[in-house]
């Protein structure tokens, strides 16, 4: 079998898996893909001589790629911009594919995934998620072993929340999952059960033009969030317990929660490209 045809059979074995490694950094279905094809046209280009493990190879490749691309992306503050990140993808089969691959993944992780650095990202899905030891990682990462692993556990620390919740905190995380549980399934009466009568919504998307707009009762913004609560998420925010919209995994809003008597007093929702892009996310 010529060597071309025969390289050719083993990328082709390995695309799934290196798609989704690339995923998990990326958060993009395209520029997984870009990502990937990238690496076929090294290897391609470059052959295999001198390569034990391919599969090895074809990893480190790809997370170079990635590596790259999201330092390129930071640069250009894409993760910033005006109204929130656009969609990845266009299509219908290609919305299902990466909807398929986002929930597989977990959209609350992808949110979390995309507020670490691109070496903190890097070094976390390689060890965290596909077991890749440290000393594979550290020229990846352009660190030592010592330091990949610091970078590791610190975007371990962001992903697993940190800190246990206080009771505090606690009770309050128990109010807002019961609101985007309700807001999710359209149950009103849930809605009503956790809104005080004289809540207020404010947002700063609602009206566009970085204007605040407000909502307020219980029931106007019972029915505002009925059924609306899709791709939300309960998280830490800044440290508080709030919620995050993010549709395959891509933050777009930011909930703060003002909670008494176990009850949402306020609201406030945000969507200015400034305010995602300094946003720190832990999962609860």
């Amino acid at each position: 079998m010529p060597e071309q045809n025969f390289l050719a059979e083993r990328f082709e074995a390995d695309r799934a898996r290196l798609r989704g490694v690339a995923y998990r950094m990326l958060g993009s279905l395209p520029e997984a893909e870009d990502a990937v094809q990238e690496a076929w046209l090294r290897l391609s280009r470059n052959g295999a001589d001198g390569v034990d493990n391919l599969s090895s190879w074809l990893t480190t490749v790809t997370s170079r790629v990635c590596l790259d691309m999201l330092r390129g992306r930071k640069a250009r503050r894409e993760d910033a911009l005006d109204g929130g990140p656009e969609p990845s993808v266009s299509g219908e089969d290609a919305i299902e594919r990466e909807t398929i691959l986002a929930d597989s993944v977990g959209l609350a992780l992808l949110v979390v995934l995309r507020a670490l650095s691109p070496a903190e990202r890097i070094a976390f899905v390689l060890h965290d998620l596909f077991d890749l030891p440290f000393d594979e990682i550290a020229p990846i990462v352009e660190r030592t072993p010592e330091a990949a692993r610091q970078l590791a556990s610190r975007a371990r620390r962001r992903v697993r929340g940190g800190e246990a919740l206080d009771a505090t905190q606690t009770a309050q995380k128990s109010v807002v999952d019961a609101f985007l549980l309700a807001s999710r399934t359209g149950d009103l009466a849930g809605l009503m059960a956790v809104l005080a009568p004289d809540v207020v919504v404010r947002s700063d998307v609602l009206g566009g033009g970085g204007q605040v707009r407000e909502l307020r009762g219980a029931a106007k913004v019972a029915n505002f969030y009925n059924g609306l609560a899709q791709t939300a998420r309960t998280a830490l925010v800044d440290g508080e317990i709030g919620a995050v919209v993010a549709p395959l995994g891509q933050m777009t809003r930011v909930l703060d929660f003002r909670v008494e008597n176990g009850r949402i007093v306020e609201i406030f929702v945000a969507g200015d490209p400034e305010r995602l892009a300094s946003v720190e996310v832990s999962l609860v």
